[in-house]
């Protein structure tokens, strides 16, 4: 069972900044002794992303790391991968300068994290990204990768 504590009457007990520099990792203490973390995240304004169907909807970065997670999670060995991942695309897609940006983008943005970081993962994304309907679609985008890398 879990309780609900009010941060407000927490004190904080440690304040530092995460590894990207822009979150800040607080070890906070309740009235009843209770300790437990929090993260502050810089606020960034609301950017619009325009999905395949034209339709519009407020960038989610939890929605994003569901779907890194859900199509090639299982080849990263921890949790803090895909958060890297996550935070870098983000910073990425904010940098583009825009108010709204489309879907493929940033799945191409991912795919560009991805190369640099696991090959497998890259060519899981990209089988989902560019809705890969037979084998030849994997054969080609292997030999591109290999092409890159020679």
């Amino acid at each position: 069972m879990s309780k609900s504590i009010n941060i407000g009457d927490s004190r904080v007990l440690e304040s530092r900044e995460v590894g990207d520099g822009k979150t800040i990792r607080r070890r906070r203490e309740s009235p009843d002794g209770t300790r437990f973390t929090t993260y502050e995240r810089i606020e960034k304004p609301n950017l619009a992303v325009i999905k395949k169907d034209g339709g519009r909807e407020l960038f989610d970065r939890d929605k994003l790391s569901a779907a890194i997670k859900q199509s090639v999670g299982k080849f990263f060995s921890s949790e803090l991968e895909v958060e890297k991942i996550v935070n870098d695309v983000e910073e990425a897609v904010y940098g583009l300068g825009e108010s709204e940006v489309f879907s493929k983008q940033i799945g191409q943005i991912v795919l560009d994290q991805l190369e640099q970081s696991n090959q497998v993962a890259y060519v899981r994304f990209a089988s989902v990204f560019h809705d890969f309907k037979t084998l030849d679609d994997f054969v080609k985008i292997l030999a591109n990768r290999q092409h890159k890398d020679s």
